[in-house]
């Protein structure tokens, strides 16, 4: 299956503006023959913890543009955004979609919010993780923050062929996360398809991007940074069970 990253910048708390941005982008991504088409970790407003101003509802507008992009290409989308259930007055949560191309709707919340920028005072931790097959690929979908606890990872492998996170990570760290993606995917012998933002946000934050999309030994088949582009990669199940096979590592873990 090819997978294809739409490294983007975020036109901030202005989801119109960066949906028009991305309307080509995802276009793109789909006439290259992606099946899965990844954004970013709260991809239409940017990692803002205005809760007020960028809180949705389930089935929001912001998650509505995933759903229509799916269906008018025929695709499967991931990203995330800010949301509540309807009548919930408790804290909203940063939701990871994964949605298909009939427009049905997955959905995780961050397990790990980002307590260094006070994400755990504004959004609600998750609980359940979400691994979902998508065309004979099983993918498990994360967050950004969540790339550092590698348990979550490793209590996934069994069933995961793909891992896919969404990011807003700044460039202050941009090694942190590139090595990282690379050693999730050595750890667990699997697919790692890293997305992260580009361009700048207030406080003086900036983001380079380095979206990657690593294979199950840590190659690295496609990366970018400080631009806007899409990058495609095959992800293949049978990579993974062979990897898996010729290098037994699963048995030694305890």
């Amino acid at each position: 299956m090819k997978v294809a990253v739409v490294q983007h910048d975020i036109a901030w708390e202005r989801p119109l503006v960066t949906q028009d941005r991305l309307r080509p982008l995802v276009g793109q991504a789909a006439s290259a023959g992606a099946r899965l088409v990844v954004l970013t970790e709260m991809y239409a407003t940017g990692f803002s913890m205005a809760t007020g101003r960028i809180t949705e509802e389930t089935g929001g507008p912001n998650e509505a543009f995933c759903v229509a992009r799916a269906r008018e290409h025929g695709v499967w989308v991931a990203a995330s955004v800010a949301q509540r259930e309807p009548r919930d007055t408790g804290r909203p949560r940063n939701v990871g979609l994964l949605v298909a191309p009939d427009g049905a709707v997955h959905r995780y919340a961050k397990i790990h919010p980002f307590s260094y920028s006070e994400e755990d005072k504004h959004y609600e931790a998750g609980k359940d993780t979400l691994t979902v097959d998508v065309e004979g690929v099983r993918v498990s979908l994360l967050i950004c923050y969540d790339l550092r606890f590698a348990d979550t990872f490793w209590g996934l492998a069994g069933g995961t062929d793909c891992y896919v996170v969404v990011a807003s990570w700044p460039e202050a760290r941009r090694e942190h996360w590139r090595a990282l993606l690379v050693a999730r995917a050595i750890e667990n012998q699997a697919y790692v398809v890293g997305a992260n933002r580009v361009g700048a946000a207030p406080k003086g934050l900036t983001y380079s991007g380095d979206s990657r999309i690593v294979d199950p030994l840590g190659v690295v088949l496609a990366e970018a940074a400080y631009v806007e582009t899409v990058l495609t990669a095959e992800v293949d199940p049978a990579r993974v069970a062979q990897v898996r096979r010729e290098l037994p590592f699963f048995a030694d873990r305890t």
